[in-house]
């Protein structure tokens, strides 16, 4: 069977497009015939070191645009003598229309399953001829936030026209989809990036967090916790595994400067070997304001490491479940998610108790198993 994977970008370090190239080799392996299609190549600052071309890896690849992203609609003409309005908005569906005529010639003589990965990618997928494939869209954000975007109208109107099926992460957002009049909607989560990899020795005394440096990860939310715990723990490091938006990246190290804490804090950059980061730690953070189904967690779990988290999302729910595989902290309570925290680092029986919780839980998150379940909705789609 033909699946065709339609995201943002294939070469996007993280985020949607990593989520893509993971369910690219998965299908892969499935014995299915897959094609990664990218609408447009992720800014330069954003792409993955040493990703190959598009005719590297276990499938195909292509790019809708050269160049890119390509621009929001722009608005609406207020009125007929809005010429430039008018202009502007007949050349962005000019351009709209080339990229899905270029979508429409690669599905061309090949039938089966598209998989959408997010809105943006639904617009080009909602104007391509689809003619022999359901549409599936997947998404890996909270309802909620869906909800209280400006695109959400949008994003369920096109839903309603031209999926065959949604996927939500988890079964709460599946229900509240639901609830808003969509008769279309499946629950799949993600599944684990590769194989269990070995536990952590969880003898280092270090805490891990991994992800983009933005406002949402909560890395300035993470350093004023660790003000807080650090000098009561001067043997315990914290190692920060990711990248971002230089200015931001350089106002984080100026909060940590003043906080005190530099000497205890190691900003590591971006690492491709996360199994390899994993291994080096005893406790992994993840200090979100926003998360939809987070990735970070699952290896960090599988790892055997237990994760501090705040209860953000259901999809942190799903993964992370209070005192039995993981400690949650309420949104916003800072000193609740130091508590929990420096609970770990101070008690050895708990990190090991709770990371084979952890390393247990997330077995069903294993490729094979999730695997399973994209073949079960293939068979349905097929009926």
């Amino acid at each position: 069977m033909d699946v065709f994977l339609v995201s943002g970008s294939v070469d996007a370090r993280g985020g949607e497009a990593a989520r893509a190239r993971q369910l690219a080799g998965l299908f892969g392996r499935m014995g299915h015939r897959v094609h990664l299609v990218g609408i447009a190549p992720a800014p330069p600052g954003e792409r993955r070191p040493g990703e190959p071309g598009a005719e590297g890896g276990p499938y195909r690849r292509s790019t809708l645009y050269d160049v890119g992203p390509p621009p929001c609609a722009p608005r609406r003409p207020r009125g007929c003598l809005d010429l430039a309005a008018r202009r502007r908005r007949r050349a962005h569906e000019r351009r709209m229309r080339a990229g899905a005529a270029g979508l429409s010639a690669l599905l061309r003589g090949c039938e089966g399953v598209i998989v959408v990965m997010g809105a943006w990618a639904l617009e080009w997928v909602a104007l391509a001829d689809t003619t022999g494939f359901k549409v599936v869209v997947l998404s890996h954000e909270p309802y909620a936030v869906t909800k209280r975007s400006a695109r959400y109208a949008r994003l369920r109107w096109l839903c309603r026209r031209h999926a065959d099926r949604v996927l939500a992460p988890t079964r709460q957002d599946a229900d509240w989809w639901i609830r808003s009049w969509l008769n279309n909607v499946g629950v799949m989560p993600a599944p684990l990036p590769g194989p269990v990899p070995e536990p952590s020795p969880r003898d280092s005394p270090c805490v891990l967090s991994i992800g983009r440096f933005t406002h949402d990860k909560g890395t300035d939310i993470l350093l004023d916790a660790w003000a807080r715990i650090a000098p009561s723990h001067p043997g315990w490091v914290l190692r920060l595994y990711g990248d971002g938006d230089a200015t931001h990246v350089e106002a984080l190290q100026k909060r940590c400067a003043e906080l005190g804490i530099a000497a205890s804090v190691r900003w590591m950059g971006y690492t491709a070997d996360v199994p390899g980061a994993l291994r080096g730690g005893s406790v992994f953070v993840l200090p979100s304001r926003q998360e939809g189904f987070p990735l970070a967690p699952l290896e960090a779990m599988a790892a055997g490491l237990p994760c501090v988290a705040f209860d953000v999302s259901p999809g942190v729910r799903e993964i992370v479940t209070d005192e039995v595989d993981g400690l949650l902290a309420r949104p916003g309570h800072l000193d609740e998610f130091a508590d929990r925290l420096e609970l770990l680092m101070e008690d050895r029986e708990a990190r090991e108790w709770l990371g084979d919780a952890a390393r247990r839980s997330v077995r069903r998150y294993a490729p094979e198993v999730v695997a399973r379940r994209w073949e079960e909705l293939f068979a349905l789609l097929r009926r």
